[in-house]
């Protein structure tokens, strides 16, 4: 394989990473669309047998953490082309807060937390999982942001894209409202 191919075969996995993070947001926002916010224990108490409810909730879950788990990912990997130097992920971290993508280390920790939380802890206190799923709803927001200004990065610096348009509008839609 030659530089340049090499070279395109990393950019162009960067793109589809991309893509992969306008999707995250596509569909955690859907998901989001079909829950009641905020969750109090009285409402996940009087509809704990309402399949679209938690078929709702089970998605915000999923797709939050793959929102972050995508954008952790592409981070690293621009990180490649960009040819910094980043051999552990908290100094992955420390470079895109420098260059303001995320609002700080510390806020990622947090949702990284409240993200390894929801996958593994199986509560059935209606009160506690309602503070879960409030406390990720909450964090979405900036997640979003973050995506947006991680697009708005590799656009900038790296002159890549995502793979294709099939979620760039409803993505920046989305994102536009938000104001981090």
């Amino acid at each position: 394989m030659t530089f340049d191919a090499a070279l395109s075969a990393e950019r162009n996995y960067l793109a589809g990473l991309l893509e992969a993070i306008q999707r995250c947001v596509y569909f955690l926002d859907a998901a989001s669309q079909n829950t009641p916010w905020p969750l109090t224990e009285q409402i996940l108490k009087s509809r704990k047998k309402d399949n679209e409810l938690f078929e709702a909730l089970a998605a915000v879950n999923e797709r939050f953490s793959k929102l972050q788990d995508s954008l952790g990912a592409a981070m690293r990997h621009s990180l490649i082309l960009s040819g910094e130097q980043a051999d552990s992920f908290i100094k992955v971290l420390a470079i895109f807060e420098k260059f303001k993508v995320i609002s700080s280390i510390e806020e990622w920790q947090i949702a990284r937390t409240a993200r390894n939380l929801a996958a593994h802890d199986y509560q059935t206190n209606y009160a506690v999982v309602a503070e879960h799923f409030n406390a990720l709803h909450s964090l979405t927001s900036n997640l979003y942001a973050t995506a947006n200004r991680f697009l708005v990065y590799c656009e900038s610096q790296l002159s890549v894209l995502p793979l294709t348009d099939d979620f760039s509008v409803e993505f920046r839609a989305i994102t536009a409202s938000i104001s981090k």
